[in-house]
């Protein structure tokens, strides 16, 4: 499965931490939106590129995005996590009018990079398209 996210989102980039560190079996690669790979995707699911506000999860077949997509991830992960399933029985338009708040917010609430983050040589195998990322910054 592979995570489209905002590639200089502080807030994104430390939810592919997260996901990283959890994710024992390596089920999740990663590419940024910015990325080739990323807006070929979009592209081919017909999401807008101009739309950076949303993590989007690709399971081979189909994409998922917002809380959708957040739901799936965490869920996937093991331990307590399973739980994030729970999440599902609230309306997904609750659920994506606070992704949304959250997601318009989020560069005044943490913050952002001028540029793409360099992934670290221990997990630079589970991202796509990583040719194109620049220096951190």
């Amino acid at each position: 499965m592979v995570i489209l996210f905002d590639g200089v989102c502080n807030m994104c980039n430390s939810f592919v931490r997260f996901i990283i560190k959890r994710d024992k079996n390596k089920v999740f690669q990663f590419a940024s939106l910015q990325s080739k790979y990323g807006m070929a995707l979009s592209a081919h699911f017909n999401v807008s590129s101009d739309n950076l506000k949303t993590v989007i999860l690709f399971d081979g077949e189909k994409i998922l995005m917002q809380s959708d997509a957040s739901i799936e991830i965490l869920s996937s992960l093991n331990g307590i996590w399973k739980a994030a399933l729970i999440f599902k029985i609230i309306p997904s338009f609750i659920r994506n009018g606070i992704y949304n708040l959250l997601a318009k917010n989020r560069y005044a609430l943490f913050g952002k990079k001028d540029q793409c983050s360099v992934p670290t040589d221990d997990v630079k195998d589970r991202f796509l398209d990583e040719a194109i990322f620049t220096t951190e910054a």
